[in-house]
């Protein structure tokens, strides 16, 4: 139902020829369905980052004409800078976004890898979550040596390429080696204090960051340094894991700052870091008076970050994705500096299609749309629609019986249902637009060509199996809708009493949209040539249609005895 997205974050070693950056970089919107965020050039590194996302299969296609195109226009035998560098396109991390995890970034990083060893001869390695063994997880072992010790570095067993020839031909001596990996998302989160000292922002940082500080005889700020028996300086291990920091005097603003580089939000998320940036500054008479995002964000770690705070609040979860931004955003103070716009911010809403879709309509242009001469939005669609509102009462008592004042112990049962009634209802809204989607699939069927006994044969399993799909949508609608009386149910019998019109109302549409849904299933099962495949799910859908049909029925006598 929800996308893949994955985020790929290639540095080319070239950061001063304006030209080429430009046609290194435009080559990723070349790929339909890729989106470029970021081109960050480096004069004295001679590097460029680029930034861009999508789904796995046009993120990995972009990259690889990436590569071949950074292997065309720069000679690494005439490159210079002050950045680690072996390669034309340097490194190419692939990012997990959403609904995909590390193992299946990492089987992205391996197919883009052999492509690009096979197909543009240029070798490298695997490293991170991509890497062949613990060695090479290391990004500093894989290119040590860098570009001139890559001669000897092909040809040593212990160093053979994960993909591409193990040699230092002349192809090779322009293109370099390339790194690839499957790695975490990185976010650059600064945390906002009500001071202008440098010192006193490190400080926190130091108290905070996995490398902590060094440890001192006496004066832990003057003192000498404890070193240990190979001389090194030994260190006080900061609070939290996978975080890099430090403090800084922003001029702009006014203010110091605490740099964070948070390496591994699964192991310290935003908030988190917040928080006990908040507790170590209280500590010291500081107030952290907000944060402040650099570059974008996953979509999750908002969504954490405000069930985070909803939960130290005792509210409930189950409230819409819109609700819970605002949450973050304030709790976190990400508008503090200036105006913070999700929209520009946070990857999943940077890729948001421009196509119109009509959960995204008004009422007005919904129920305009539904009117107007087209055959879709139909029934199907509407039925999900009806679904979407019911579900949508229940989660409303739901959320308003675990706000009722002297129910405070009840709240956690309450915010379980209202999460419930928000998966049901996103699931609604998904096929409101997916049912139209689907009947758009049967028309597209028809209109392919006809001509050739081959291209009847293709048009009409395109016809069937489009068929098959607009018969499923409006089944699975059936389920959720059905499903979802639940959350109403539950709200009638535990919730508030004065809202059991309301929860009955929701029962109403859900039965209605398993009415609707229902009458789409068989209208559309009558055109199914596999018959089996029909007759198999005419017969559950009936059994859905007949069960939703007695439980409005139970539901109707349970409110007309408490009324």
């Amino acid at each position: 139902m929800q996308r893949q997205l994955i985020e790929c974050v290639p540095n080319i070693s070239e950061g001063r020829d304006a030209e080429k950056i430009k046609a290194i970089a435009g080559v990723v919107e070349t790929v339909e369905g890729v989106k470029l965020l970021d081109v960050d050039p480096g004069n004295a590194t001679n590097r460029t980052v680029i930034t861009f996302v999508g789904e796995p299969e046009p993120v990995i296609e972009a990259a690889f004409r990436l590569i071949k195109k950074a292997s065309e226009l720069i000679d690494m035998s005439k490159h210079s800078g002050e950045h680690p560098r072996f390669g034309a396109t340097d490194v190419c991390p692939l990012v997990p976004i959403s609904n995909i995890t590390m193992e299946e970034a990492a089987d992205y990083a391996h197919k883009l890898g052999e492509r690009v060893g096979k197909e543009l001869g240029i070798p490298g390695y695997f490293y991170e979550q991509a890497a062949s063994e613990e060695k090479r997880k290391n990004l500093a072992n894989c290119r040590s040596g860098e570009y001139e010790g890559l001669a000897k570095k092909l040809v040593d067993p212990r160093w053979k390429p994960d993909f591409g020839p193990a040699e230092f031909n002349d192809a090779v001596a322009k293109t370099g080696a390339t790194a690839i990996s499957a790695r975490d998302f990185l976010i650059a989160y600064n945390i906002n204090l009500n001071t202008t000292s440098t010192r006193r922002a490190n400080s926190i940082a130091f108290d905070i960051r996995e490398a902590g500080r060094v440890k001192r005889e006496g004066n832990p700020i003057t003192g000498k340094k404890v070193v240990d028996e190979n001389g090194e300086p030994v260190r006080i291990p900061g609070k939290l894991k996978a975080v890099k920091g430090i403090g800084w005097y922003i001029e702009e603003y006014g203010i110091a700052q605490i740099s964070y580089n948070l390496t591994n939000i699964s192991i310290t998320s935003m908030h988190v870091a917040f928080d006990e940036s908040c507790k170590a500054a209280d500590k010291r008479g500081l107030r952290v008076t907000g944060s402040e995002l650099v570059g974008l964000v996953p979509l999750q770690a908002m969504l954490d970050a405000a069930d985070y705070f909803l939960l130290k609040q005792q509210r409930s979860l189950g409230i819409s994705e819109s609700e819970k931004i605002k949450i973050a955003v304030k709790s976190l103070g990400l508008d503090d500096l200036k105006p913070f716009n999700p929209k520009e911010k946070i990857i999943e809403y940077m890729m948001d299609s421009e196509e119109k879709k009509l959960v995204d309509l008004s009422i007005t242009d919904f129920a305009d749309e539904t009117a107007g001469e087209s055959m879709a939005p139909g029934g199907g669609s509407i039925s999900a629609y009806a679904g979407s509102l019911g579900v949508a009462l229940g989660t409303m008592v739901a959320n308003l019986s675990g706000h009722k004042a002297g129910w405070d112990d009840q709240w956690e049962f309450f915010s379980k249902w209202a999460e419930k009634g928000q998966e049901y209802l996103n699931k609604l809204l998904y096929l409101v637009d997916e049912d139209t989607n689907a009947f758009n699939k049967i028309i597209d069927g028809f209109r392919m060509p006809k001509s050739t006994e081959e291209e009847k044969t293709a048009r009409a399993e395109a016809i069937e199996e489009a068929t098959k799909y607009a018969t499923e949508i409006p089944f699975q609608v059936m389920e959720t809708a059905h499903d979802s009386m639940e959350v109403m149910e539950a709200m009638m019998d535990k919730g508030l009493q004065t809202s059991l019109s309301d929860a009955g109302v929701g029962i109403l549409c859900a039965r209605a949209a398993v009415v609707g849904a229902y009458f789409n299933v068989r209208i559309n099962a009558k055109d199914i040539k596999d018959r089996d495949y029909a007759e198999d799910i005419l017969k559950r859908a009936k059994d859905i249609y007949e069960s939703a049909n007695s439980r409005e029925q139970q539901a109707i006598k349970q409110i007309d005895t408490k009324l």
